[in-house]
């Protein structure tokens, strides 16, 4: 009995493998055996499935933009937000060029400093006193 529910199982699974491995044909306009008439109604198909495809996407970019023109509205104070950016911006800016001047001045202090430090152990005392 139990055997009998394997074999079946297997036939199942092997006819649907077998049948989604099979290629699906479709309408060739080369075809010798489509009539003029068919190639016809496949062109038609196509521009109407064309057709829908630009409405979608035509109301999709249509809700896009909307949405944007709904945001930029919610926000009210842009060109306040975008001032106090630009006022931020030139902040930052000054921050780093001030930070790579001080680091700078630190790399060439600890550069002499090393340098005093090897003098002094060579005997040279006056550069112990750093």
């Amino acid at each position: 009995m139990m055997g009998a529910a394997k074999l079946f199982g297997r036939m199942v699974a092997l006819s649907l493998v077998v049948g989604m491995a099979a290629p699906v044909l479709a309408d060739d306009p080369r075809d010798p055996t489509m009539t003029p008439e068919a190639i016809a109604r496949d062109a038609a198909t196509i521009r109407r499935m064309n057709r829908d495809q630009l409405d979608y996407v035509r109301q999709r970019d249509a809700g896009y933009a909307q949405g944007w023109r709904d945001y930029d509205s919610a926000r009210g104070r842009r060109d306040v937000e975008d001032e106090g950016y630009a006022a931020d911006r030139r902040d930052y800016d000054t921050a780093r060029a001030d930070y790579a001047e001080e680091r700078r001045r630190y790399e060439r202090e600890m550069r002499e400093w090393r340098e005093d430090v090897s003098a002094c152990r060579a005997g040279y005392y006056e550069h112990c006193a750093r």
